[in-house]
């Protein structure tokens, strides 16, 4: 497996984890979905989040991660796969006020984005209960309880 990760981090004084730590819960995500990929995961801002999510959700506010899926125009091969844009800011304060450790909150919205971006969704019930499902499977293969329970 061949997994090519382009780390941006556009934030100053935000606690952020290294890039061997996204590459492991990339590679955990798209095991058994992918042999190779590529993908950008830019830690952004609260401002340059607000702007996305404005922009491509209609949202304007923050958001811990946003999913960016690349499509290949018809005859053209890559191991593309698209590109994640996380809000440290609001990573750290949703992991403080779920009372979560920090660095598996980042696991958490990694794994999530990448999901995402290879075609998982959460819009109707089946759909949400299949990826949640998925999720709590791999981050209890990093010792990390299930995300969806209060603490």
């Amino acid at each position: 497996m061949s997994f090519d990760v382009d780390i941006q981090i556009a934030v100053d004084n935000q606690v952020v984890p290294d890039a061997e730590e996204f590459q492991r819960w990339v590679a955990l995500a798209l095991a058994g979905h992918l042999e190779e990929a590529e993908l950008c995961i830019r830690i952004v801002s609260a401002e340059e989040s607000q702007e996305l999510n404005s922009t491509w959700r209609g949202k304007d506010k923050p958001t811990n991660v946003l999913s960016f899926p690349f499509e290949a125009p018809p005859g053209f091969s890559s191991a593309m796969i698209g590109d994640l844009a996380i809000c440290a800011e609001v990573v750290a304060t949703e992991a403080q006020e779920q009372n979560k450790p920090l660095t598996a909150h980042w696991a958490h919205m990694v794994i999530h984005g990448v999901l995402h971006l290879i075609g998982f969704d959460h819009i109707n019930d089946d759909d949400a209960e299949e990826m949640e499902a998925l999720e709590i499977e791999l981050l209890a293969q990093l010792d990390i309880p299930n995300p969806y329970i209060s603490a």
